[in-house]
């Protein structure tokens, strides 16, 4: 008697070729940083003068470390509250009131998180939709793309221009909104370029905003490093607070990247979705590192002004000498990098970055990797002492001359 179909064996699963062919296909298809790519190339060369990295060269100060230390101490090693302990959010809220005129309610619209990425990530995941358009002015942070991808979300690049100084324009933004278009994804002051935006520049930019009902992303980590005046947060624009999820973090102005500290500041509806999903997958951040941003919000600001001071420094000595070797050069006014054009030199922006690592001994990223406008140009940072910014000038001056010459 044969028995019934739906009361066979099920066919075993024919094993596949590979273990990649397990993976999802959005992890499958997700490229590597290019950033890391040169950190790979130059590790190892004890010869090389790395102007690669994103991270401040000074240490985290002392008495924000004693904090951490003298917590541990005291054996608070618990979990917090999944948003972060109430002090440092009401901190927080404080200093973005007195630093960017900016108001939240730490109770339900400021959330701690483990570093800005995890805070771009949770943002990301709890507004996208499969098929959602996400606006993204390039160059720009390499992380941003990728994480639109992994959620179903189509990344769309909207390129700006040196000739512009890497300012978004409304009229930019306006031709590339479509039926689709969700979010609008801001980091300013710029990584890669240095680029800021005033708050004149954003006045038209918030008019585009509210007319297509778009949400707004503003990664605001290098909002302490700013050269001309005071940053000017999108959200402090009339009508913007609630469409903002603002995002930053301790690692820059702080000089805590390992420390692994962020925030996201928005409407309590939309930080309680961001919430739900930081109670899954991480719980909490770190106490430890919650007490030293602590510390570092009630006792670290004259260190940040001094460490903001020498950057300064050291961006004009870039600037002047990237000008002095030939090489156009942009002149930011945020962050710690510089963005010089390499196009004069006939080489696109991959080759001269190999070539200057491999032949000067001086690893910089190149431009393209960061998207639309971004080719034809190295990012270089200046977040390493003058001695090792001046030696690299000198070999970026002499490599560029043998380039010339063929």
């Amino acid at each position: 008697m044969i028995k019934d179909k739906e009361q066979q064996p099920a066919s075993p699963k024919t094993a596949r070729a590979s273990m990649s062919e397990y993976l999802a296909p959005g992890a499958r298809s997700l490229k590597p940083s290019g950033i890391r790519r040169f950190f790979d190339l130059a590790s190892g060369r004890k010869d090389i003068i790395t102007l690669g990295v994103g991270e401040p060269d000074f240490v985290t100060p002392w008495h924000v470390r004693d904090a951490c230390v003298s917590a541990l101490e005291a054996g608070k090693t618990q979990y917090t509250s999944n948003a972060g302990m109430p002090e440092l959010r009401e901190a927080i809220g404080e200093y973005l009131h007195n630093r960017f005129a900016v108001g939240y309610d730490p109770s339900n619209e400021i959330l701690v998180t483990v570093g800005g990425s995890e805070a771009i990530d949770l943002a990301l995941r709890a507004l996208v939709e499969p098929g959602d358009e996400i606006l993204i002015p390039e160059p720009c942070y390499i992380t941003y793309s990728p994480i639109t991808s992994l959620g179903g979300g189509i990344p769309v690049g909207i390129e700006t221009f040196a000739k512009d100084e890497f300012k978004l324009k409304a009229e930019q933004l306006e031709a590339s909104i479509t039926p689709r278009s969700k979010v609008l994804i801001l980091c300013y002051p710029s990584n890669p370029t240095g680029g800021i935006m005033t708050y004149e520049d954003w006045l038209p930019i918030a008019r585009v905003v509210e007319k297509h009902d778009l949400i707004v992303i503003s990664d605001e980590i290098y909002a302490e490093l700013s050269y001309n005046g005071n940053h000017a947060s999108f959200a402090s624009v009339p009508g913007m607070r609630d469409r903002t999820i603002l995002v930053s973090g301790f690692s820059k102005a702080f000089a805590m990247t390992g420390w692994r500290m962020g925030y996201a500041c928005g409407h309590s509806e939309l930080i309680a979705a961001m919430l739900k999903i930081h109670q899954y997958t991480i719980m909490c951040a770190p106490i430890m590192g919650q007490v030293a941003a602590l510390e570092a919000l009630k006792n670290g600001l004259g260190e940040k002004d001094r460490m903001v001071e020498s950057y300064n420094q050291r961006r004009r000595l870039m600037v002047k000498g990237f000008r002095d070797i030939g090489l156009d050069c942009f002149e930011p006014h945020g962050a710690f990098y510089v963005f010089p054009s390499v196009a004069g030199t006939g080489l696109d922006s991959e080759t001269f970055a190999e070539r200057l690592l491999k032949e000067a001994g001086v690893a910089a990223v190149p431009g393209n990797v960061f998207g639309l406008g971004g080719e034809g140009h190295l990012r270089c940072s200046y977040a390493t002492s003058v001695p090792q910014l001046t030696e690299a000038l000198e070999r970026i001056g002499a490599f560029v001359e043998s380039v010339k010459k063929g």
